[in-house]
């Protein structure tokens, strides 16, 4: 794990690393198109070249040009991917472009599947993150959030289609950032990373659920999720092969 401080004033998202790169197995690293101006600083060249250094890095896309055509891509938090299946679930926004998100499939070799989704009061919803979480063996996603019946149901055979279990979450669940959890590799198996807010809002058998796969870790971040983030948010995974 690498932790990498900011104490700028001027970035006080960057907390949120996965918006702006992502890492992909055989040695590639993605580069995203930030909608918000103030956001775009976050890309640092320091995390890029630590990745190089210490890991296996065929070559870097960047696609952050894009923002001078008003074309944005916020990287893992637009786009949660099935690495198993090398499906990218989007939900439609500023945020997820359809001509960017087509370029970095067609790039990295997912299937784009895109839908639209908003909360319980009706407000799109503008990363995918935020509602869904793939894991080995189960995904957790608010089916409630995508209206269209029919989408709702490919999405679901696609997310079981491998034998993964498909947790649904309340609207409210989807509040407190249950969805916004991401299964890590740790010493001793697979580990849930997920925020104590979000766990506490699980019940009993979706928690059994998780817990027939992984170990989970609550992670308090209160002050986080006042920005409208959480656990998944704050993480960007490593999926590149270390150097000797």
């Amino acid at each position: 794990m690498h932790l990498f401080e900011d104490e700028s004033a001027e970035h006080p998202d960057s907390v949120f690393p996965n918006n702006w790169f992502s890492t992909h197995s055989g040695g590639h690293i993605a580069i995203y198109p930030m909608h918000s101006p103030s956001r775009r600083g976050e890309r640092r060249a320091d995390i890029i070249e630590l990745l190089k250094r210490q890991y296996r890095v065929q070559d870097v896309v960047d696609y952050s040009g894009l923002e001078f055509d008003d074309v944005f891509l916020e990287g893992t938090g637009a786009m949660v991917l099935d690495h198993a299946s090398r499906v990218a679930y989007t939900a439609r926004s500023n945020r997820a472009n359809p001509v960017a998100l087509e370029r970095f499939c067609t790039n990295f070799g997912y299937e784009p599947m895109a839908f639209d989704a908003t909360d319980a009061v009706g407000t799109p919803i503008y990363h995918t993150n935020v509602l869904m979480g793939i894991a080995t063996d189960f995904a957790m996603i608010g089916l409630a959030t995508i209206a269209d019946e029919r989408r709702r149901g490919e999405i679901v055979d696609r997310l079981s289609g491998d034998g993964r279990a498909v947790i649904d979450l309340t609207p409210t669940q989807v509040a407190n950032f249950a969805g916004n959890a991401m299964e890590l590799q740790g010493r001793d198996g697979r580990i849930l990373a997920i925020s104590a807010r979000g766990l506490e809002s699980l019940d009993a058998s979706q928690v059994a659920v998780i817990e027939r796969s992984c170990t989970i870790v609550p992670l308090s971040v209160p002050t986080i999720e006042l920005a409208g983030g959480s656990v998944r948010c704050m993480l960007a995974g490593v999926h590149l092969d270390r150097r000797p």
